[in-house]
Order: C-alpha cells, then structure tokens, then sequence
C-alpha cells in the first residue's frame, strides 16, 4: 500500500518554497503519496479545514514537519498557518499514541549550528536535511521512516556468547570515541580530519598491546591465537573502514603516509618487547596474522580506489630502530611471517589443510567490503613489486593458493592493457615500461626465478600479469 506523507512547512520565500517542492517530487518518485498545500489546496478551501483533516485522516500515516528559522519564530509564537497548524500538531505530538506519525525535518540551522526547531519538538529525534554533505543520507532516513523500515532491525536474542560461558575475559580496544570522530571528520570533510585521524590510528597502535598473548595462561596456544585473531575482527573492520574512506574523500599522498605510520607502530608487535628475555617465535603469531591482514587490505583498497601513486608511498621502507639490528629501515616483506602455531594447529586437528593462513584469510572476507579477488590481487602486487626490486627478503603471497586456474589476469593488469591507464597502473610496481613485465615474465618462464606453490598448486605470475597484452592498446 502507498505510504501517504502531509508536509507541513512555512512559506519563507520563493528559494525555499522550491527546495521543498523539490524534496516532495523526489518523495513521490520514491513511491510515497505526498500531500502538499501547493498541490492538494485550492483556491476557495478553507486552509484550517484542510489542515485539521491532514493531521486526523486516518489514511495519513505520517506528517513531516519541516523546520526553518521562519517556521520555528511561527510555531513559537502561533502566528499564521504555521501557528494554526502547530496548535494542531503539538497536542498529537505529546499523545503517547501519535508520537510514530510525526517528525521534524531540519531544513536550516543557526549560526552557532543549532537545528531551528519548535519549542514543543525540541527534545525529539528528527531527520537533517539542511546539510548538503549528509543530504543523501537524511533523505534514505525519511524515507524509511514513512516506508516504516529501519535500518537497524533489532535481533534476535542468541545464546550466550563461549567466551562468557567459559570465563575466557575477551580484551577491549578503547578507540571507539576516537573511529567515531575521525570517520566523521574524513567522510564531511571537516578541518580536524588529519588530527582526528592521526588520533585514531595512534590510540589503536597503543591498545593492540591489549591483544598480547601470554602463554602461560594458555593451555593449548594455538587456540588462544585463533580466539585473538577473531575477537579483533570489530576493531579491523573500523581500521578498513577508515582507509577506505581516506581512498574516496581525502586521496593525497597525505593520507597514504598516515596509514604507513600507522603500520609502522604496528610492526615491533611482530617480535619480542625490549623487556622479554625469554619466548618462542610463535608467541606474536596473532599479531603477526592481523598485522598482515591489515596491510594486504590497505593495499588492496589503494588499488580498487586506483590510487596507484599510494603505492609507493605504502611500501616504503618503515623505520624500525633496534639495538639488535644494524639497519634501521625495514622492507615491507617483514610484515610477511610465517605462522608456526598454525602448523602446530594443523597437525594437531588433524585438518590436513595446505594453508591454515590463505584459509583464514579467505574466511574473513565474508561480510568485509574487500571481496577476496581484491585481496589477491594485492597480495600479487606486493609479491611482484618485491620480486621486481630483487630485494634480499620475499613476499610470500598467502592468499594465492586461491586464486585457482583461471586464465584471466588480475583486474588492474587486465585494464593495463590500455596504454593510458598502464602509464598510471606502473607507478604501483615503480617500474617505467612493458619490458620490465615481459623480462620477469621470461624469467619465470625459464625458471630463473621460482615461483611459489603448494604441494599440487604452482603460481603462474605470467598468466595472472597478462603480459601480452599490457599497453597494447591506446
């Protein structure tokens, strides 16, 4: 059944007046049967009349108030229609049985940023259409309101949650306030959107230490590995969520050197603190499988976003000082490790599995925005940039033991075929033509350069660039 909506609002000049006609059209493009004075009163009716059956019709589900300054300065003061219908619409306002039929939509806010709403309304939820920014957003609100469809449907209730049942305290990242705030800065373009950022990732780099496994308190720490690495699933999708927003409102290079510092707090995570004397390789596998994770997605929203030049700027060397090593910048491969207490996972399941990592990896992109082709091909894109710079560490490309049989080649090789968007695509791999591809594709052929494999799989670098056909085309 077609939803009918009454709009009340004030006539506060010719500009307004078509904003709101605007607002009416695209509510009935939108399959709601709007009633509107400028419409559905005509010369000759009584407007008080037509005003008191719009809000006591029983086929009128819902009525949206739209406020400005004008409006409100009316209702304040009962002055006009606008008065008339106020008089009208607060007494049905505060019935507890009416309050699901009427909403206030913000069309105008004051100078200090203050909604301009009516005296009786004040209090209440109401949808913002006033800015331009957040227009789309609001809009979708109002029309699940009339529609009745909210967003957010309440669940059902589950079972109690295994870690609470067995007492296992799960840890908590306090960065909530701090992802709220820096995704509002990035996504309305606020002035405060590099601090709030920057504040964002730092407060993240200091709780990942609340992720520290200690194995003495672990009976099998395998199983305390994988329960780390799923109870900071929440936190990594907030993490995702950012980058990606950084990708699509805030594309400078600035952003891209944010994110590298932010996984370059990351990286002594990886190996024992200063303060650890003794340990075994494995205690920092959680880390080791989230901090890779993490960057294998930020490479791969760089390339679905095509913000190519972030490329170099994500794989830069990260500054690692150590009184254990000499050199104090680091490649990017180290955040590449193998994970012993997977192994020790495998064997011990008995699960026979070729890669408990490319598994896990795979698995966590069900309900991710980053789809697991995006993630393979970041994880080739790293191992050929890494294989191109003929670097004394390798990437390992985990995630590839899935990429299967297929003859085609990844999507951003594939569109390389255009010679224009190779000249773009190339800046990615820091390489300057087509023949440092076809060189490393003949070397693979001839084995000058192994290729990785899993037991029955062999990657097939060649087959996955598309090397015949990059720049081939205008």
């Amino acid at each position: 059944m077609t939803p009918k909506l009454f709009i009340s609002y004030s006539w506060s000049g010719q500009d307004y007046e078509n904003r709101v006609l605007e607002i009416a059209t695209q509510l009935r493009e939108s399959g709601v049967d709007v009633i509107l004075d400028k419409w559905d009163l005509q010369e000759g009716h009584d407007s008080t009349a037509f005003m008191e059956k719009m809000i006591s019709d029983p086929e009128i589900k819902k009525v949206a108030i739209f406020c400005d300054r004008i409006y409100k300065e009316k209702a304040d003061g009962r002055l006009g229609g606008v008065g008339t219908e106020t008089q009208i619409i607060s007494s049905n306002v505060y019935a507890s049985q009416q309050q699901s039929k009427f909403v206030a939509v913000v069309m105008e806010r004051d100078d200090d940023g203050k909604a301009y709403l009516p005296i009786y309304y004040a209090s209440r939820i109401y949808i913002d259409l006033s800015d331009p920014a957040t227009f789309t957003a609001e809009f979708e609100k109002l029309l699940r309101w009339v529609f009745d469809k909210r967003l957010n449907q309440k669940p059902g209730i589950g079972k109690m949650p295994e870690f609470l049942a067995s007492g296992r305290q799960q840890q908590r990242l306090a960065v909530s306030v701090q992802y709220r705030r820096a995704i509002d800065a990035v996504r309305n373009g606020r002035q405060n959107a590099v601090p709030a950022v920057k504040e964002f990732f730092d407060a993240v780099a200091t709780e990942f230490e609340k992720v520290r496994i200690r194995g003495e308190e672990h009976e099998i720490f395998d199983d305390a590995v994988w329960q780390s690495i799923e109870d900071f699933l929440p936190y990594r999708d907030e993490i995702v969520s950012l980058i990606s927003d950084l990708a699509l409102y805030r594309p400078e290079l600035e952003s891209a050197r944010q994110i590298h510092r932010f996984i370059e707090k990351l990286i002594p995570y990886l190996d024992r603190p200063a303060n650890v004397n003794s340990w075994q390789d494995w205690d920092f596998d959680n880390f080791a499988f989230l901090v890779h994770e993490l960057y294998l997605y930020t490479i791969a929203i760089a390339l679905r976003n095509e913000r190519f030049d972030w490329i170099g700027t994500l794989t830069a060397d990260f500054y690692q000082p150590s009184e254990r090593r000499s050199n104090e910048m680091v490649s990017y491969c180290t955040i590449n490790r193998h994970l012993r207490s997977f192994e020790t996972r495998n064997r011990r399941l008995g699960l026979n599995r070729a890669s408990l990592h490319a598994d896990l990896l795979t698995q966590r992109c069900n309900g991710s925005i980053i789809r697991l082709h995006d993630l393979m091909q970041a994880d080739f894109v790293l191992y050929i940039k890494n294989v191109l710079k003929q670097c004394d560490e390798l990437w390992y490309p985990e995630s590839l033991f899935y990429v299967g049989s297929s003859p085609a080649a990844f999507e951003v090789f594939a569109r390389a075929r255009s010679a224009a968007y190779f000249s773009q695509m190339k800046l990615a791999l820091g390489i300057t033509d087509r023949k440092a591809l076809t060189d490393l594709a003949e070397d693979f052929r001839t084995q000058k350069l192994e290729v990785p494999r899993w037991t029955y799989r062999r990657l097939d670098p060649a087959r996955l660039m598309g090397v015949e056909i990059i720049a081939t085309q205008p």
